[in-house]
């Protein structure tokens, strides 16, 4: 019986090891519950991944403005995604409030964008 545990285990290890990391392709969330497709999109991976997640919020007011209220305030156009890439890479303040955002310069202007393009698709 230890035997067959011990196969097992081996087997298992063996299978996991020939996995693929298909990391650089695009999110696809699969649940389990249902045949619902959640895509993730490159803004919003890259939001993710940075520092904005210590002052805003899907939908609660943080340090800054939550991303809803973002989307509620600019239209989802050229103008104001090349605003807010703007100002997500300089940083600013007075718009929401006293507190000032600090600059990201070390993002590039198509990440900004794609960014503030994630941000204003939120708007409901």
């Amino acid at each position: 019986m230890k035997l067959k545990y011990f196969f097992f285990g081996v087997a298992l290890i063996s299978l996991t090891s020939f996995s693929n990391d298909n990391s650089e392709e695009k999110y696809i969330e699969t649940t389990a519950q249902s045949n619902l497709v959640v895509q993730t999109s490159e803004g919003e991976k890259l939001i993710a991944k940075s520092d904005c997640i210590g002052c805003h919020k899907l939908d609660k007011k943080l340090i800054g403005p939550s991303y809803l209220d973002i989307a509620k305030k600019y239209a989802l156009n050229d103008k104001n995604v090349a605003y807010l890439s703007g100002k997500i890479i300089k940083g600013g303040s007075g718009v929401w409030g006293s507190i000032p955002m600090s600059a990201h310069a070390s993002l590039k202007k198509n990440e900004a964008n794609s960014m503030a393009k994630y941000i204003l698709s939120l708007k409901k």
